[in-house]
């Protein structure tokens, strides 16, 4: 250790995705095109959610935070991303490195402790639907909602301050398209072996944690479901959680994938894949799985428009 050319790194160079400029431009066509629906798909569903009272709902409320949380999370990946894409020389700053994951893990982490609300939301509705009002009050809704943002802030205090005190030699290059947790953590010419142990805890705690409240929440659902007598009470009842548990099977392949392995695992080529995923294509499809399969949303939609339509014609 005493030979090498232990330093304090002040910036980064990112790999990104590919060399070939060809492909760095359809790449930066297609991730804007994704950037742009992903930013009005979740706008709009905040807006929507907001003007139409009859969305006032906890299912609701909680999803406006998804949606909060897809938008932010993406903006802090893909815009640098699409930047990048047309730049040759790839350098981020150390501080905006940093930055940039200490947003990502937040706003990630917040987001899984968010789904395990909404599967506790799905439960208290479908198997205590007389309780719900009471169980699933607007205080306990803040409450689940401000602990799930609370989560996020400590995990990603507790991998980037850690992460932040190693020493960096030999190379800056990180080869990833974001300042990721794994790949930056490879560049350190210190022994990480306990730091990816703490890392590993923490961030398997998070996912775990909320995976198990999410499975509980599911199979206590699924046993609700089975006991009821007609079809159609059968289908009305589990298309009330089908979209939920469609993004939380994506959400959560993705992240185990791509996180709960050792460094030494990391792959190039898949983990990247699996990046791209999660940051840039999920936060598109969740307002889509959303909005396509929910009537309620469909509905509040069509109640916009009409409104803004009389109006018009009062003008």
């Amino acid at each position: 250790m005493g030979r090498r050319n232990i330093t304090h790194v002040s910036d980064f160079i990112l790999m990104g995705l590919t060399d070939s400029e060809e492909l760095q431009l359809v790449l930066f066509i297609l991730f804007l095109l994704i950037y742009l629906i992903t930013v009005l798909g979740n706008a709009g569903m905040m807006l929507i959610i907001r003007l139409d009272l009859q969305l006032h709902t906890p299912m609701y409320f909680f999803l406006s935070h998804l949606s909060f949380l897809d938008l932010s999370y993406s903006t802090v990946i893909t815009p640098r991303t699409l930047e990048n894409l047309l730049m040759s020389t790839k350098y981020i700053s150390y501080l905006n490195c940093f930055t940039q994951m200490y947003f990502f893990i937040f706003l990630a982490g917040t987001e899984c402790s968010l789904l395990s609300s909404m599967a506790y939301d799905r439960y208290v509705a479908i198997c205590n639907p007389l309780h719900y009002p009471v169980v699933v009050s607007t205080r306990r809704c803040c409450s689940l909602v401000l602990g799930s943002y609370l989560i996020g802030f400590m995990d990603s205090s507790v991998n980037v301050l850690s992460i932040s005190r190693l020493h960096f030699c030999d190379s800056n290059v990180i080869h990833h398209f974001f300042c990721d947790l794994t790949p930056v953590l490879t560049l350190s010419c210190t022994d990480t072996h306990n730091m990816e142990i703490m890392i590993f805890i923490v961030a398997g705690s998070t996912l775990m944690v909320s995976l198990f409240i999410i499975s509980v929440s599911y199979v206590s659902i699924l046993s609700t479901i089975l006991k009821i007598n007609s079809t159609s009470g059968k289908q009305k009842a589990f298309s009330t959680c089908a979209s939920h548990l469609l993004g939380v099977t994506i959400f959560y392949g993705t992240l185990i994938f791509t996180y709960l392995k050792p460094s030494k695992s990391y792959s190039l080529g898949k983990d990247q894949v699996a990046s791209v995923f999660y940051t840039i294509v999920i936060p598109m499809l969740n307002p889509l799985i959303y909005s396509l399969r929910n009537k309620e949303v469909k509905n509040a939609l069509m109640r916009v428009m009409q409104k803004r339509e009389v109006s018009k014609h009062l003008k």
